[in-house]
């Protein structure tokens, strides 16, 4: 693969359920995140990062190159030798026809929904630290729309390609404005099983269109 951020594969696809139950731990999801946004580096600066130890990262870092998340970069010796991200984002699906594949796929979207929540939370808790400008950019909310699998698909195509312009920026430092921050954009849209905002769900016919 390229060293050059431009020529890296946008995402990876899991179809494998050990693949998939492998990268939903924490640790490995805030490495391929940390990666991809500050590396390559090795897995002792992965430990100063991360709060982990060396030999923990290290064990982590090889089980995410086994199953093709990030790989060894050009350089240095051992625990030396630094690690880079294979690819800007990582893919699944939860709705393989395959049962194992779904389930471990599944499991891997709560974890990666609780990894978002934790670092939200964590933003939250810190906002008051960040100049008042800052603090009135950021963005906390949510919209119900009545939208057909369609349209939902196509919103979020669009949501992908007003962010697209800013991605080279993750990697390549001379596009980064000067003041510029690095902002997680969470993107979950998902079918309201009951009504709004309550605990009680309705049965879905996953074979209704949503047509009369």
């Amino acid at each position: 693969m390229s060293e050059h951020p431009s020529e890296q594969p946008r995402s990876v696809h899991l179809a494998d359920p050990r693949a998939l139950r492998a990268y939903a731990h924490p640790t490995r999801m805030t490495l391929v995140g940390l990666l991809r946004s500050e590396g390559p580096f090795t897995a002792t600066r992965a430990a100063e990062l991360t709060g982990e130890s060396v030999a923990s990262c290290s064990y982590h870092l090889r089980i995410l190159a086994k199953y093709g998340l990030v790989e060894q970069a050009p350089g240095g010796k051992g625990r030396e030798k630094p690690w880079r991200a294979t690819a800007r984002f990582t893919e699944w699906s939860d709705a393989d026809e395959n049962p194992a594949v779904a389930q471990a796929a599944a499991a891997l979207s709560t974890a990666v929904v609780e990894h978002y929540l934790t670092r939200a939370l964590r933003a939250l808790e810190q906002r008051h630290t960040l100049p008042r400008e800052w603090q009135e950019a950021e963005r906390l909310g949510d919209t119900l729309l009545h939208l057909t699998p369609e349209e939902l698909t196509g919103l979020g195509q669009g949501i992908e390609e007003l962010l697209r312009p800013y991605e080279e920026r993750e990697q390549d430092l001379a596009r980064r404005p000067e003041g510029s921050r690095p902002v997680s954009v969470l993107q979950i849209a998902f079918v309201e099983r009951g009504p709004y905002g309550t605990e009680s769900v309705d049965p879905i016919d996953p074979t209704d269109s949503g047509e009369e």
